[in-house]
């Protein structure tokens, strides 16, 4: 799909205004002839088209590649261009949008557009220190340098279906080393099921999505519509919360965005350990990070991985960060040692302690190990009723301890693993009511009540240690 085309294909119908301006070449005949010749075959003057728009009626900065030029590679006149207007939206305060489609940075120009890509990089950063929101499409192909920059610092990434994407161009692979490169691997398929990008989207869908992830990062909060739930929690009997937990039917954090959220944009694959999404809790926008204990795939250090990411997205653009804890434990195998499990729990409690937006962990259910410990470091820590936190599952506990597990309900009440015995110690600052006849979407509701409450209050800022 040409630049043109796209831009008529996302934004609304006559909202493009175009910021180009022609810009000096200085090239030998060689390369004159060639920029002549990508002139006539792309109808485009640069291999870059930037400018102002509005997707259903939202303005956004736009940065689109057009392949037809030169195989969309980026000379010293195009990267100049995209600086110039990702400055002029930081200024303007606009979102950009870009999608690119090129093979890296233009061999006829050398090394001299090869560093341009750091001063786009740059203008990128200082638009994010704005605040300001960049999402990324990326089209077939995108390889090169442009991957490597500014095609990989979105807040948000998808690609278009079947899209080659990747930093080797597979040409220079198979002239360098006489073989192709192993198919597949550079798919947008193959890098969103690896948390490479966020997903794979149809380019009709691109509004949708860009309406709704805009909704989430721009528009501000909405009125609460859900009813907290009120009444006196606990004291519970710890094995029976332990055994409630494990159910299936109980709530989750699918239940919690199904039930209690709006406009939720997944940045993560439906089958992932870690959920990541851009949502409204009850009309509140923020980042969630929550364990889905409905998936068969164990929480490794790719899924902490994934997990820091949505944190750090949390305070690159100022929305409050939201984790969900619901976990029978962290990965144990050997492939997860050799990817440094230990080192991503670590990583991912030293970065929640240190985030300045503001934090809210929810203990949904089961709080099993150091996997649970990952998200818990909030400034206000929230918990269901029967929800518990323990080093080990009772089971392990008592392995350690008597040499079996007939000892777990014992160990479970020794150990003050329950809800209201965190509580009561500080750990845990604020309990939901549990019902007996509760169903995944009346404690999901409850729980997302409440999460809205405590980020309209802001009282959810900065790491709060109970020492």
């Amino acid at each position: 799909m040409s630049a043109h085309a796209l831009i008529d294909a996302v934004l609304d119908p006559g909202s493009f205004a175009s910021w180009d301006r022609p810009g000096t070449q200085s090239a030998d005949d060689a390369y004159q002839q060639q920029l002549r010749r990508a002139v006539e075959r792309a109808g485009t003057d640069e291999s870059v088209i930037t400018g102002r728009g509005t997707v259903r009626g939202r303005p956004i900065a736009v940065l689109v590649s057009e392949f037809a030029f030169l195989a969309g590679s980026i000379g010293r006149v195009a990267a100049e261009r995209i600086t110039a207007a990702i400055r002029r939206a930081t200024a303007e305060r606009l979102p950009i949008v870009a999608s690119t489609a090129s093979g890296g940075t233009r061999m006829q120009e050398g090394a001299a557009a090869f560093v341009e890509m750091i001063t786009i990089s740059k203008a990128l950063m200082d638009h994010r220190a704005a605040g300001l929101p960049y999402l990324v499409h990326l089209r077939n192909p995108t390889t090169g340098g442009v991957f490597a920059s500014w095609g990989s610092l979105g807040h948000v990434t998808v690609a278009e279906p079947g899209a080659l994407i990747g930093f080797l161009g597979p040409k220079v692979y198979q002239a360098l080393h006489g073989e192709p490169f192993p198919a597949g691997v550079q798919s947008a398929e193959n890098l969103a099921a690896h948390g490479v990008i966020d997903g794979v989207v149809e380019t009709q869908d691109l509004p949708f999505l860009l309406d709704r992830a805009l909704g989430i990062l721009v528009d501000p909060p909405t009125p609460p519509a859900l009813s907290r739930r009120t009444g006196a929690a606990g004291p519970v009997d710890a094995w029976a919360s332990v055994l409630r937990t494990r159910r299936p039917d109980r709530a989750g954090v699918r239940d919690l965005l199904r039930y209690g959220a709006t406009g939720t944009v997944r940045l993560t694959e439906p089958d992932a350990a870690v959920l990541v999404a851009l949502t409204r809790l009850d009309g509140r926008p923020c980042v969630l990070v929550g364990q889905d204990r409905s998936q068969s795939r164990p929480m490794g250090p790719a899924a902490l991985r994934q997990a820091r990411r949505g944190m750090n997205l949390a305070q690159t653009i100022g929305l409050p960060l939201v984790t969900v804890i619901d976990t029978a434990g962290a990965e144990l195998s050997s492939a997860a040692e050799e990817g440094g499990l230990a080192g991503e729990i670590a990583h991912c409690i030293a970065t929640m302690t240190t985030l300045t937006v503001p934090t809210l962990s929810v203990l949904l259910g089961q709080g099993t190990g150091g996997g649970a410990l990952a998200l818990l470091p909030a400034a206000t820590v929230i918990a269901a009723e029967h929800a518990w936190l323990a080093p080990l599952p009772p089971e392990g506990a008592s392995a350690i301890v008597h040499r079996d597990t007939a000892h777990a309900p014992e160990l479970a009440a020794a150990q003050g693993i329950t809800a209201p015995d965190l509580h009561a110690s500080g750990t845990i600052h604020h309990l939901v009511p549990e019902r007996d006849n509760d169903t995944a979407e009346t404690l999901a509701t409850a729980i997302a009540a409440e999460c809205a409450a405590h980020l309209a209050t802001g009282q959810t800022a900065g790491y709060a240690s109970n020492s």
